[in-house]
């Protein structure tokens, strides 16, 4: 971001005579397909005066811009929009004889244009629109001034029968299920949504008053966050269920499936030390790698003790020379494991292209779990192994 902001710079630069300024960073705007606004969080107010929801999200700027890890505040721009507005005079109207339909159509035609008639050329055919030239029809004074005829074949101007003001009006009127709203974008830097909304909810709930009817509501990654934050609650136990399943129906062993799967706390440990070393909250993508890892982490576990229970069946009783040959023959396969699914997501989490947000804390949590499940696993996992065969016998 910071690269390309340079490089426009340096091209506005070489422009004479041009003034510029950068008032928001470059930021992907993908957001505004998923969710509806293009920021990281959009704080919603809700409520039915579009001037007084303007007032309070412009209240909710001023309050929040100092918060740590708010990068840059936008409020919707819901009102401002300049409107000639024409009121009618009924009593004049009824005295001249003019409809309000045909007045209309007057107005209508001369600065909007009407359909006169068709132009042929050869087998092409074009609609004919009359209207007032340009240079009739830029400011109020050509509205007021525009000749009604009348009946008996004279004309008078608009502003003796009507009452043209120039009015601010709104620009655009938001709504989310037929309630009018605005919408207050707040972009994130080096903080975490979660706790940066938390803060913002708390500040806002001291500070802010809101009038019987007016609510707020927050969305934009915030939302997207909090719905991929249930589905993970669902999908994360599932996961460790059916891996525990599955390890149960290849051992026939709860013992044994319970030791394989104490490889999953031993690479936890690693993916959440990689994410602090590099400054990364828990996110959505880091969850999901959390998920991939325990399946590499549990694979290595697998081959271990399955090596294990072979010398086993080949006659090797004695427990410490079954661990020893067992480990030293599944050393590389173990550590092969680790370093293909390692070395394979290292370009995701150096990534700074398109996407890199996501990739990076996924790649993160496997690369950093994957360290310690490999060295733990050589290590502790023989030594529980050794502890419950000797219970056994």
């Amino acid at each position: 971001r910071e690269e390309l902001v340079a490089k426009m710079q340096k091209k506005m630069r070489d422009l004479p005579g041009i003034d510029y300024e950068f008032t928001q960073p470059i930021q992907m705007r993908f957001n505004e397909l998923m969710t509806g606004s293009r920021a990281d969080i959009a704080i919603k107010v809700y409520g039915d005066d579009l001037d007084l929801l303007f007032q309070k999200g412009n209240k909710i700027e001023a309050l929040i811009s100092d918060i740590d890890g708010v990068n840059s505040i936008t409020v919707e721009q819901i009102t401002g929009m300049p409107q000639i507005v024409i009121e009618f005079d009924y009593d004049k109207l009824a005295q001249y004889g003019l409809q309000v339909r045909e007045v209309n159509l007057m107005i209508r035609t001369a600065f909007a244009g009407e359909k006169a008639g068709v132009i042929y050329e050869g087998e092409r055919r074009f609609d004919l629109m009359i209207r007032l030239p340009k240079a009739l029809r830029e400011n109020i004074e050509d509205v007021e001034n525009l000749l009604i005829p009348l009946a008996n074949g004279q004309t008078i101007p608009l502003n003796e029968v009507a009452k043209i003001d120039l009015k601010v009006a709104p620009m655009q009127i938001s709504r989310d299920n037929t309630q009018r709203r605005i919408t207050v974008g707040v972009n994130v830097q080096n903080r975490d949504i979660s706790s940066l909304v938390k803060e913002i909810q708390t500040t806002l709930d001291t500070n802010l008053e809101l009038p019987s009817g007016y609510y707020l509501t927050y969305g934009g990654q915030f939302e997207n966050l909090q719905n991929a934050t249930k589905r993970l609650l669902i999908a994360v136990p599932v996961a460790l269920l059916l891996i525990f399943a599955l390890l149960y129906l290849t051992f026939n062993s709860f013992s044994q499936a319970a030791l394989i799967f104490t490889a999953i706390p031993l690479s936890a440990i690693g993916g959440v030390w990689a994410l602090a070393l590099r400054g990364m909250p828990m996110s959505i993508s880091a969850g999901i790698g959390f998920i991939a890892l325990f399946g590499v982490a549990v694979l290595n576990g697998l081959v271990l003790i399955g090596y294990f229970n072979q010398l086993k069946k080949e006659g090797i009783s004695n427990i410490q020379e079954r661990i020893r040959i067992g480990t030293k023959v599944r050393l590389r396969p173990v550590i092969m494991t680790a370093a293909v699914a390692s070395l394979g997501f290292l370009p995701m989490a150096l990534s700074t292209s398109g996407g890199g947000e996501v990739q990076r804390p996924l790649a993160t949590v496997v690369i950093g779990g994957l360290v310690t499940a490999t060295l733990l696993t050589l290590v502790v996992l023989p030594i529980l192994y050794g502890w419950i065969e000797r219970k056994k016998n």
